[in-house]
């Protein structure tokens, strides 16, 4: 009869380390899941909101570059300052004035990451120079395969680092805009300012 007793209460002590274990291993693979989850950003704009996933993975400098303006409000009443329909929505440099804004020194080029200029993707602008992007970006409003790496004359393409994932209807909205030239010879910039109110991270996902 002990011996039964001892044989159970060692059974039973088994079971709960499993079950100790089973949901430790829980606890870390949710740990896991919720690390790994991609940043989220919301753009609020004059004409609707924009929700952007980035792809730190692919894009580690960009991310990290973009995330830093955005922590330091940067882009806070900034403005789309280039609108081309049919093509993509620019911003990120400009106040409402026209007035550019100082940035941090250009990061470098990680265009050859594999992401492609699709519709919906945000990219870095830049110089003719791969390594100057700064703050400016767009956003494809359709397919613009011919900027990516590897497609574009000098070889160097536009750095994909995020997409949208809420918020393409704003994005075609800012997009059928009406432009005009302006007298310090900037082109395609919005008759009626479209105004970055804000861009924040997402905490909640």
């Amino acid at each position: 009869m002990n011996r039964i007793i001892f044989i159970l209460a060692l059974s039973g002590l088994l079971m709960n380390v499993q079950a100790q274990q089973s949901k430790t291993e829980g606890d870390n693979q949710m740990q896991t899941t919720k690390k790994s989850e991609k940043p989220h950003v919301l753009i609020v704009t004059s004409m609707g909101d924009i929700e952007i996933e980035l792809y730190p993975d692919k894009a580690p400098v960009s991310v990290k570059n973009f995330l830093s303006y955005v922590n330091d409000k940067f882009y806070d009443h900034t403005i789309f300052h280039r609108v081309i329909n049919n093509f993509m929505i620019q911003g990120g440099g400009f106040t409402a004035d026209l007035s550019p804004k100082p940035t941090k020194p250009p990061i470098p080029y990680e265009g050859n990451n594999g992401l492609s200029n699709e519709r919906g993707t945000i990219a870095y602008a830049r110089t003719a120079d791969p390594n100057s992007a700064t703050s400016q970006f767009f956003i494809n409003q359709r397919d613009n395969f011919g900027l990516d790496h590897g497609k574009t004359a000098d070889g160097y393409g536009y750095t994909v680092f995020g997409k949208v994932v809420r918020g393409m209807a704003v994005v075609d909205k800012i997009a059928a805009v009406k432009t005009g030239s302006r007298p310090n010879g900037m082109q395609d910039v919005p008759v009626k300012p479209v105004t970055i109110e804000s861009i924040r991270l997402l905490d909640d996902k």
